[in-house]
């Protein structure tokens, strides 16, 4: 037991960065979305990467060189793969809302996160830890859906008071929007598959002189190229299209940009101290510290919302949020249990 706790508490750090990160996106203006995230995605996904990466891994150009093709295309074409579900959020907030996008993809992506890796390693886990597992995994998806119900009341109870919030689409619109948020998680999952296929990659950083856990930075220098390569193209192709090049010069740009930059340290603070944990945690670690993470940065995430007043006058809600909490935090439980249930050796 001693020995996972290392991972346990690097995991819980993880949530803690997951779930703030997103404080920056509240100051996006006046830079256009395009520009504050072209800076974000180069931070997030290249800048701090690669300098822990070097930092932390000997000669890094060379695991890079000698690693295997097959892990290399697979770990950058499932990070592009995962940028396509990040532009699909931002659409499915337009049709469903924030709320039930967040639920949806926050209840899809942990499970697809945990339950594709399962599958594909299904020899390597011990069948005592597989009840524990399902059920930890269970509890959270019931979770998210008790958060996302405090959501939707939440802003039920903000628009019968006149607050501007998100507008929900009706009919047709909506249920586009219901498929648009289910796709997304899935696809959203794949950042965490794509990490878990790059195994052949740490062993590499391994032999090179790296700290085991410290050979999931590596890892994600390969998965992130993929996710990069989507979000920046995506984000110039919006720049060249809607001639925002000139936001860069609005006045009060510099607060914008400032907090693209935190928000980008932020955000891979949480996948390179999650990747870590998971290193440490070995062959089951994906389908544990994955579900682990974004549930933890779900109750992270509230608290924050509850700190800067987004859950103030909503009694209701807010006990119900609780609730969901609650249960969170129970299904973490279950699952660390699941994580001290490996394989005997022989």
């Amino acid at each position: 037991m001693s020995e996972l706790l290392l991972p346990i508490m690097i995991v819980v750090l993880a949530s803690v960065f997951q779930g703030t990160f997103g404080l920056g996106m509240k100051y996006i203006k006046p830079l256009a979305w395009e520009a504050w995230w072209i800076v974000h995605a180069t931070v997030a996904m290249v800048i701090f990467p690669l300098i822990w990466a070097v930092m932390v891994v000997p000669n890094l150009g060379q695991v890079l060189t000698e690693a295997p093709a097959g892990e290399l295309v697979t770990g950058s074409l499932l990070g592009f793969v995962w940028g396509i579900g990040g532009i699909m959020f931002g659409v499915s907030v337009g049709y469903i809302g924030m709320s039930l996008t967040y639920g949806i993809v926050m209840g899809l992506c942990s499970l697809a996160g945990a339950l594709i890796p399962l599958f594909l390693r299904f020899d390597s886990v011990n069948p005592a830890s597989l009840p524990f597992i399902f059920a930890g995994l269970f509890l959270l998806a019931v979770a998210v859906f008790i958060v996302t119900v405090a959501g939707l009341r939440r802003d039920k109870k903000l628009a019968e008071d006149g607050a501007d919030i998100e507008g929900i689409k009706k009919g047709k619109a909506f249920r586009t929007g219901l498929v648009i948020a289910s796709v997304c998680g899935i696809l959203s999952a794949m950042l965490a598959v794509g990490f878990d296929n790059t195994v052949e990659i740490g062993k590499l950083a391994q032999k090179a002189g790296a700290l085991e856990r410290n050979t999931a930075l590596a890892r994600w220098v390969v998965v992130l190229a993929g996710a990069y390569l989507m979000n920046a193209g995506y984000a110039l192709f919006l720049l060249l299209k809607n001639n925002s090049f000139g936001s860069f010069k609005t006045p009060g740009m510099i607060k914008a940009l400032k907090w693209s930059i935190i928000a980008g340290l932020l955000w891979f603070a949480a996948l390179g101290t999650y990747g870590q944990g998971v290193a440490l945690m070995g062959e089951i670690g994906t389908m544990i510290c994955w579900p682990t993470m974004l549930g933890l940065s779900l109750i992270v995430s509230n608290v924050v919302a509850l700190i800067t007043g987004e859950w103030k006058g909503m009694g209701g809600p807010l006990k119900l949020m609780v609730l969901g909490v609650f249960v969170i935090i129970v299904a973490t439980v279950v699952m660390a249990y699941a994580s001290t249930l490996k394989v005997a050796t022989t």
